[in-house]
């Protein structure tokens, strides 16, 4: 009876033993171990990381780092990492978190538009995947690139049509500028590379002209009618004389792009370069500026009118006052140069 009694309680200590193995391993695999209170982490894990960068980036938000090492070892994590940009939920277990790190790479919406320079476009989307922004610049300005796409320096800031575009976050920087490139492809389509043509321009010259629109006029609605007006100068052999360019050339020869020119003085318009079209008869070399598609559109689809001049309108402001002639055009002119005078912009 009492050999019965000793074995009894073997087996029941046995059992016991076994229940609690057995719910150590169920909580070590399916127990709950995020450590933060949000609804969920963000985990960056930039390419070639290995194991133990990981787990740096994994400290603060997983409660037991030796249970996840334990079913990470198991599920021969540590062997298998994968770059890129996940999402650890609230309440996620240890198997829950390395299937996310291991297949559920997520993409991010990469956005730009408004960039004067490439350098400018670099730094700003450097901001949102994992490239820096110098291997970027390297990849935008490669001269084999460059030309076996037909493009060049001047004109390579045209390449990337402002937008929202998904990417991994780990994307290199020349898939992201190969991914351009179709992009760029695919907003040309047929009926835009036809338009163009029968409007006189290449789609190079139609971004140039469109960069000259959007910095004229921040008005979506106006600009059709600007872009009419430099249609109309550009057809009949004029000069552009469009202010912008001015202020480009001005900033590209003293290579200080954060200069503020709110004024063009006489002396600019005879400053040698190709972007003054106060000086030269022709269309800029390249984009003063990145403009979106609305100007883009805005120079394929422009007003058919016949204004040749334009100046700010001082009493509705960010729209202008158009006119057909010269002496119209000097009235309207007279006006805003006493307004700008009133206020005491000299630069």
């Amino acid at each position: 009876m009492y050999i019965k009694k000793i074995v009894v309680a073997i087996a029941v200590l046995g059992l016991v033993a076994v229940g609690g193995f057995s719910y150590y391993i169920y909580q070590t695999i399916f127990g709950i171990n995020t450590a933060f209170s949000s609804s969920q982490k963000v985990v960056l894990i930039p390419t070639n990381s290995d194991y133990p960068a990981v787990l740096d980036s994994l400290k603060p938000l997983i409660k037991d780092l030796n249970s996840f090492n334990i079913v990470a070892e198991k599920k021969q994590y540590p062997n298998n990492i994968k770059a890129g940009r996940f999402i650890l939920k609230k309440g996620m277990n240890n198997n829950e978190i390395i299937n996310a790190l291991r297949s559920k790479n997520m993409p991010v919406n990469v956005t730009f538009n408004n960039q004067e320079r490439i350098e400018d476009l670099a730094g700003r989307v450097a901001a949102q995947i994992e490239a820096d922004s110098l291997s970027l610049l390297e990849a935008m300005q490669s001269k084999d690139f460059l030309a076996d796409n037909s493009f060049d320096d001047a004109t390579a800031l045209g390449m990337y049509i402002p937008n929202k575009y998904e990417f991994f976050w780990n994307t290199s920087a020349e898939e992201f500028r190969s991914r351009m490139k179709k992009e760029y492809d695919r907003f040309w389509t047929d009926t835009r590379l036809q338009r163009a043509e029968e409007i006189g321009l290449t789609p190079a010259q139609v971004i140039t002209m469109a960069s000259i629109v959007q910095k004229e006029t921040a008005k979506v609605d106006e600009r059709p009618r600007v872009a009419g007006v430099y249609m109309n100068r550009y057809k009949n052999g004029w000069k552009l004389d469009a202010d912008p360019t001015v202020i480009y050339a001005i900033k590209e020869k003293t290579q200080n792009f954060d200069t503020i020119i709110k004024r063009v003085l006489y002396k600019d318009l005879e400053l040698d370069s190709p972007y003054n079209t106060y000086k030269y008869a022709t269309i800029p070399p390249g984009p003063i500026s990145m403009p979106d598609i609305s100007s883009i559109e805005a120079v394929l689809n422009y007003e058919d009118h016949d204004y040749f001049y334009f100046v700010a309108n001082v009493e509705n402001f960010g729209y202008h006052k158009f006119a057909k002639t010269l002496a119209q055009h000097n009235r309207n002119k007279q006006e805003y140069i006493r307004w700008i005078n009133k206020k005491g912009i000299k630069r």
